[in-house]
């Protein structure tokens, strides 16, 4: 703790009284009143000397009291007292957590918290899976703005359309941010995922559901609008199983298919909301209005009961995302690479139609 802390909260004291996290500081005619009642401590008549014999006694209610009442944002200042709990914990206990090193995760960025000698917080910031490695092993970044550009693309190079995907880039760490960057850091990894959690938290999220949003999209998207005709919301469950699950999405899903009318599936157990259906949600809702509009027709097609399930399986494992996890070697698994090459051996003829059934039979 230093001077200026407690010279900060004289000053509040005289405007008007200090009071954060269970402590309060007031001056009056007869001097300062210092109360922490969760520490017994309740005295008045002081004067500056005795609050600053006070304060030295009781410093971590004093150094959060500066951190806490320093001028920033709303929601960076919500989102960094969730990151230490502070409106769970008593400061004691909070602080004994911040000075063991305490961390949260933000989708997949791990938030820990640091304490320094004065108690003023510094921020690390980096892949929750990369939580026990050392710092010096990580890529070191200092400036927020280097965050946007690091989580372009997913380990593999691949470009990551959806910000909020489960497809953070491993091996980057910003080790040394104070509470301003490290909320900007976050919000260049998860777009306004701050914002709305705040909104949503005071009660202020403002939700777009499915039917609001297509009817204003325009242009090639306006197609989306001849598959949403009110009749029934069957289509758009399949939508959101699809793209909005938690394997997808690390968004909770606010949005329903409007306001009286929720979805069957479920939203997810995300962080941070999602007010409405995302562009990807949309472009792949203009895909698939035009492939809802074929007309369904019956075909035969030959296959033992394994490669029935064979089929299944293998549509399965596409739709998690898991064909990259089977081993070459592993022909137990039905969507083994090596099984679906033979059953497409077996069963496609040379124009590639499976059991040999071509798709337009008119």
């Amino acid at each position: 703790m230093h001077a200026t802390q407690v010279e900060r909260l004289a000053t509040a004291a005289r405007e008007g009284g200090a009071e954060r996290d269970g402590l309060a500081v007031d001056h009056g005619d007869d001097g300062f009143r210092f109360s922490i009642p969760a520490e017994g401590v309740d005295e008045d008549g002081l004067t500056e000397a005795d609050l600053d014999r006070l304060a030295r006694e009781y410093p971590d209610y004093v150094t959060n009291f500066a951190v806490w009442t320093r001028d920033r944002a709303a929601a960076d200042a919500a989102f960094l007292r969730w990151a230490e709990r502070a409106d769970e914990l008593s400061v004691p206990e909070r602080y004994d957590r911040l000075r063991e090193g305490a961390a949260r995760t933000w989708g997949e960025v791990r938030v820990a918290v640091l304490l320094d000698e004065d108690g003023e917080r510094r921020y690390d910031l980096r892949h929750e899976d990369d939580a026990g490695v050392p710092t010096g092993d990580l890529d070191r970044y200092d400036d927020p703005l280097d965050a946007r550009s690091l989580v372009k693309t997913d380990d593999d190079g691949r470009y990551r359309p959806l910000k909020a995907a489960p497809s953070l880039p491993h091996g980057w760490v910003f080790p040394d941010l104070d509470g301003r960057a490290a909320a900007e850091t976050v919000e260049y990894v998860y777009p306004a995922t701050i914002a709305n959690w705040h909104l949503e938290n005071e009660g202020e999220l403002d939700v777009d559901h499915w039917r609001e949003t297509m009817e204003r999209q325009s242009g090639i998207y306006g197609v989306v609008k001849t598959w949403d005709r009110g009749e029934g919301h069957e289509h758009v469950n399949w939508v959101a199983e699809a793209c909005c699950d938690d394997s997808q999405c690390l968004k909770r899903r606010e949005w329903q298919y409007d306001e009286k009318t929720d979805l069957d599936v479920d939203g997810g157990d995300g962080v941070f909301p999602c007010r409405e259906p995302c562009s990807l949600v949309v472009s792949a809702a203009r895909k698939w209005t035009r492939l809802e509009a074929e007309t369904e027709r019956t075909y035969e097609f030959t296959l033992t009961p394994s490669e029935k399930e064979q089929v299944e399986a293998v549509i399965d494992a596409v739709a998690d995302g898991r064909t990259r996890d089977i081993r070459e070697a592993d022909v137990k698994d039905p969507a083994n690479r090596y099984r679906t090459r033979f059953l497409r051996a077996k069963r496609f003829d040379g124009a590639g139609n499976l059991s040999g059934t071509p798709t337009d039979e008119e």
